[in-house]
């Protein structure tokens, strides 16, 4: 008969080794590999800012996975320090969503996209709201409380037309077939569909910023 001694000692063992069993699985899930979790661009694209973690979030207004991760991508943004620039560029893989882009550089150009980008895309997503035409866009912007001519001759400038644009070829440059996908330091790319999941996506984000740091910014 084991004493009671005895049994509190093989209890304390049993209880150590799954913690270090349930720690090596815990370190194997959280391996960042190269590859796998994100890869690197064939031709490394320059970045606005030197000395600074250049993040950009290659996205769709209309991209359900976009909105879906945006909670996570801008919880992350929120916690990251000085050296961090994160911006957005907007991916038309279509001529039929150039308006979306737009309608994104019109919202920057107006000092109105922070405020009003996740509401455009609750509205696409959550009120079924199309606005995939020009006359579908200005309306809701207006409901939003901005003057709609004064949106219109934004969105319809060439500032915003040329931005619109150059965000496409952009896309192209960085050989994005998909949406959401991020780019840091005009190198490395990750998604959640790459990483596997949208807080894994997050954890390679945080690696991937630390190995740029570590890098010296290259």
């Amino acid at each position: 008969m084991i004493s009671l001694s005895k049994r509190a000692l093989f209890s304390m063992v049993g209880l150590m080794l799954a913690l270090s069993v349930a720690g090596i699985a815990t370190a194997q899930s959280t391996k960042i590999e190269e590859g796998f979790d994100y890869r690197i661009l064939p031709m490394p694209q320059p970045v606005e800012t030197k000395g600074k973690v250049e993040v950009i979030e290659f996205f769709w207004y209309g991209c359900p996975h976009c909105y879906d991760f945006e909670p996570e991508l801008s919880a992350w943004v929120k916690r990251q320090p000085k050296d961090v620039v994160f911006r957005r560029v907007p991916v038309a893989f279509r001529d039929d969503f150039m308006p979306h882009s737009q309608l994104f550089y019109a919202l920057e150009a107006l000092g109105k996209g922070d405020a009003l980008n996740e509401k455009v895309m609750y509205a696409m997503h959550k009120e079924n709201k199309r606005l995939m035409t020009e006359n579908e866009i200005a309306d809701w912007v207006a409901s939003q409380g901005i003057d709609r001519n004064s949106f219109l001759a934004t969105y319809r400038s060439f500032a915003v037309v040329s931005k619109a644009r150059a965000a496409r070829q952009m896309a192209d440059a960085y050989r994005i077939d998909g949406v959401p996908t991020i780019v840091m330091q005009g190198r490395y790319v990750t998604s959640p569909s790459i990483a596997g999941t949208k807080s894994k996506a997050i954890t390679v984000m945080d690696y991937l910023e630390q190995k740029i740091r570590k890098d010296k910014y290259k």
